[in-house]
């Protein structure tokens, strides 16, 4: 196959020359289409990279659209393709439903506030609640360096399921608690009246999200891990780390 020659021709007309002799020279039913539009006035480059994060992608945009603009104005144009794409995405996604994390998490605890009467069970409902999701982001940070657009989703639909458990957790000792029991025989109780409760529905979850992993689309299988593994920090928040806190409290407030 012949080439045409590393430097730049001189004249337009001989590059056009080169450009049709190489293209002569691809094998039968091949052309440059997906490289230079019929027109032979926008050609595309395409730049393979390594492993980075959707903020190195989007670093690395900008650098090279600013030396384009400085170097080659004529030529200055975004990047496109999926990678940058979901770069993008991704960081508005994270950013917007952080922000709706953080909501959802305020008005639930007002609306624990307004049905348990207290006060001071709905401030501790935050805990159980948002510790799982902060040590599964640490857990995937540590194992995989990177969350993406899988960990802005997982958010939002981890915590509208643990905090079911949290509310039946907390329902149940506020009830025991009425009925006269010290915090330790109300968290005893609470344990004998919902435990396996909590227990079955962990498990059916986990094994229910546990099947996205089994995906070969990255987001799929990351965020069913990342929801399972909440799920589990979960339940053990709920059963290792909210009755101590509970206890605790009341033994105070006494």
């Amino acid at each position: 196959m012949i080439r045409p020659s590393i430097a730049c021709p001189p004249i337009r007309e001989l590059a056009a020359q080169y450009l049709l002799l190489y293209e002569f020279s691809l094998p039968f039913g091949r052309d440059l289409n997906d490289r230079i539009d019929v027109a032979k006035s926008a050609t595309r480059m395409t730049v393979v990279m390594r492993s980075l994060s959707a903020q190195q992608q989007r670093d690395l945009d900008a650098r090279g659209l600013a030396w384009l603009r400085a170097n080659a104005p004529d030529l200055a144009t975004p990047a496109t393709g999926i990678i940058i794409v979901f770069s993008h995405l991704s960081q508005r996604n994270i950013h917007s439903m952080l922000r709706s994390t953080i909501i959802a998490m305020s008005l639930i605890s007002f609306i624990l506030i307004w049905f348990l009467k207290s006060l001071r069970l709905g401030l501790v409902s935050l805990v159980p609640n948002f510790i799982p999701a902060a040590m599964s982001f640490g857990l995937w940070g540590y194992l995989v360096g990177q969350v993406g657009l899988a960990g802005s989703v997982m958010t939002a639909i981890a915590f509208g399921l643990i905090v079911d458990d949290t509310t039946h957790f907390l329902s149940k000792y506020q009830k025991a608690r009425r009925e006269g029991l010290l915090a330790p025989e109300a968290v005893r109780s609470t344990f004998r009246t919902v435990g396996q409760a909590l227990w079955t529905t962990t498990v059916v979850l986990a094994a229910g999200f546990l099947v996205y992993s089994a995906s070969g689309f990255e987001v799929s299988w990351a965020l069913g891990l990342m929801v399972t593994i909440t799920i589990v920090f979960a339940i053990a928040a709920d059963f290792l780390l909210l009755p101590p806190l509970l206890m605790a409290i009341d033994r105070r407030k006494s």
